[in-house]
Parts: C-alpha cells; sequence; structure tokens
C-alpha cells in the first residue's frame, strides 16, 4: 500500500469512525430499552404508568405528595380494581420503575440520536443519501413511542392486559429499529461494497435466515402477550404428544394460529426449530465458500447466538418462565438478530468482491 493511499485510508476512518461509534450506541440502546421492556412485561409492570406525557413526563415523581398522586390514579384503572387492590405505595413504586425506567430508555434514544444527526449533518459528515435514511429511522422512532402508548391503553380498559397484537407490533418496530441501525453502523464501519444485483443471489440464504428470525420474534411476543409459555413445559414433546390436544379447538379455526395459548406456543416452537436449523445449514454451507476475516467471524458468532437462543427458548419453557431466563431468551433474540444482521452485511460485501462486482 502506498503512503498516499495509506493516507487517504486514514482520513476516511477519522471522518466515518464518530459516525459509526454514535450509531452502535444508538443500536445498543435500543437492545437496552427492549431487555428493559422484557422485564417490564415479566413483572407485570407495564400498565402502572397511566398517562402518556412525551415532552413532559420525563421527570418520574419527586416527592411523597406526587408519589401519593401517582397511586392514586394508577387505582382508577383495571389492573388495580381487579388484580392489585391492596397493594401498598413500596408495591407500587417497584412496579412504576420497570414502566419509568423503560419509557426514559426512549426518549434518551431521541436524544442521543437526534442531536448527533443534526451535527454531523451540519459538518458535512454523512452524506445526503444517508441522512435520509437515517431520517426514516428517527422518524420510526418517533412512530414506536406512539405505538407504544397505544399498547399500553389496550390495557387500561376492561381487561388489564395489553393486547398480543399490539405488543407484538411494538416489539416488531423495535427490531425493525435495531438492525437499521445496525446495517447502518456497518455501513458507516466498513463500508457497503455490493451491487443490487448479483449479490443478492449469493447472499440470499442469509436474508431469508434473517426473516425467519424476525418472523419467530414475531411469533414469540404472542407467546408472551397471551402467556402462552405456561400452556406446556415440557420439550420436545408437549406432555408427550407431538401435536397436541386443542390445537384447532377454536373457533372459527383460523382464530387458533393467533389466540389458541396451545397452537401458538407450538407454532413458535416449530418456527423456531426450523429456523435454527436453516441457520445452522446457512453456517456449514458458507464454511465451505472462500469467506475469511469478518465474514467467518460474523458466520461463526451467527452459529454461537441462535444455539444460545435455542438453549435458552427450551430452558424458559420446562422451567416455567422464571423471569431472568425469559428475560434473558428476550434479550437472546435480539442479540440472534443483530447477529444474523452483521452476517447478511458480511456475506453481502464478501461475495460481492468474489464475484468482481463493481462497486
Amino acid at each position: 500500500m502506498t503512503a498516499t493511499a495509506t493516507a487517504g485510508s486514514d482520513a476516511r476512518a477519522a471522518i466515518v469512525r464518530p459516525v459509526a461509534i454514535w450509531l452502535l450506541v444508538c443500536t445498543v440502546l435500543v437492545l437496552l430499552t427492549v431487555v428493559v421492556g422484557g422485564l417490564t412485561r415479566l413483572t407485570h409492570s407495564g400498565l402502572s404508568m397511566v398517562e402518556w406525557r412525551p415532552v413532559t413526563g420525563w421527570l418520574p415523581p419527586l416527592d411523597e405528595a406526587a408519589w401519593g398522586a401517582a397511586f392514586e390514579n394508577y387505582k382508577r384503572f383495571p389492573e388495580y380494581q381487579k388484580l392489585n387492590q391492596g397493594m401498598s405505595l413500596g408495591e407500587f413504586k417497584s412496579i412504576f420503575w420497570f414502566e419509568y425506567l423503560h419509557r426514559l430508555l426512549g426518549r434518551t434514544i431521541g436524544v442521543v440520536f437526534l442531536l448527533p444527526f443534526l451535527w454531523f449533518l451540519y459538518v458535512r459528515r454523512i452524506g445526503s443519501k444517508t441522512a435520509c435514511r437515517l431520517a426514516v429511522i428517527f422518524c420510526l422512532g418517533a412512530v414506536q413511542g406512539v405505538v407504544g402508548w397505544w399498547m399500553v391503553r389496550s390495557g387500561l380498559v376492561d381487561q388489564p392486559d395489553v393486547s398480543h397484537y399490539r405488543l407484538a407490533v411494538h416489539l416488531g418496530l423495535a427490531v425493525v429499529i435495531f438492525g437499521l441501525l445496525l446495517w447502518a453502523a456497518l455501513t458507516s464501519l466498513l463500508g457497503d461494497d455490493r451491487d443490487d444485483g448479483p449479490v443478492w443471489r449469493h447472499h440470499r440464504g442469509a436474508m431469508v435466515c434473517l426473516a425467519a428470525v424476525f418472523a419467530t420474534i414475531l411469533s414469540g411476543a404472542l407467546v408472551a402477550g397471551l402467556d402462552a409459555g405456561f400452556a406446556y413445559n415440557t420439550f420436545p414433546t408437549m406432555n408427550g404428544m407431538w401435536i397436541p390436544e386443542g390445537i384447532l379447538a377454536g373457533i372459527p379455526w383460523y382464530t387458533n394460529f393467533t389466540e389458541n395459548t396451545i397452537t401458538v406456543q407450538f407454532g413458535h416452537r416449530w418456527l423456531a426449530i426450523s429456523t435454527a436449523a436453516a441457520i445452522l445449514i446457512l453456517w456449514w454451507r458458507e464454511l465451505f465458500r472462500a469467506h475469511g476475516g469478518f465474514p467467518r467471524m460474523a458466520l461463526h458468532a451467527m452459529a454461537a447466538a441462535v444455539l444460545l437462543q435455542t438453549a435458552l427458548g427450551v430452558a424458559t419453557v420446562v422451567l416455567v418462565v422464571p423471569v431472568p431466563v425469559a428475560a434473558a431468551h428476550q434479550a437472546g433474540a435480539m442479540i440472534l438478530f443483530g447477529a444474523m444482521v452483521t452476517a447478511a452485511f458480511a456475506l453481502r460485501r464478501s461475495t460481492g468482491r468474489r464475484s468482481g462486482v463493481d462497486t
């Protein structure tokens, strides 16, 4: 490498590194927010904040009078009236903090994303196409805040439980934002050596597996929202049955796939198993191609993540959904999705270079 080329490479690194680090920080914050959201759901804390004040609601109650007012407000809604009558103020505080932290992290992401974004635009560290893509991500983040409240509202009327459909939308959008941020960070850090034509044919297996992971996460959201993890707590069979009784008991029949706890757990199990098998086949196949360095590391990380996530899923079922294990399972889903995004990105660049694509 010539001195000129080295200088050019160093100059580019100095420009893109701050942008890449910023995007990676945002990605990690989204991951943390999803994990805290999972803990909020598992500890039944999500309905403790019964108001949505996106601008002024970042401060928690600061004195006993404010705590008392928040508690009295909570008492007006079905969760207290039907499930938590007699709850003490101290018990209310313990569930309040989970939901508060989840919302605070969401606000923090907005600030951590927006302010550097405006600065990088001002100093021209990001191009117009990248700026448009990042603006879309910011808008999705704003929509996510609305979706979160839309989900919470479903549990503040009549039945003190949020809609599992809205929960799936909320989690699914978080996963999309996470994936887009990670892809943008990788692009900023490593460049985007690709061609939308022939390269797609080479890395389509990774993209199919990525879509399968996303679908499995959505099905997991239905399991979580319906408490379907408690339906059967044996593995690999469901109480000795490969196909459990009552799997099509709901009427009309198609509602079973999203509302019957037995069917929802059955579907999640087999979708997860199929996805894991597909990922391991992809890993094995790509190991025999001419991949080295970053792509090979990404493939190994992908395989390790799917094995870990499978083990966490089985443990969640057989241990009857303990909070720490179930929370780790949700975190594992995000890590697996991130590993799949990274593998797809790495294979896209690797196959593009091996195919002689003009970038």
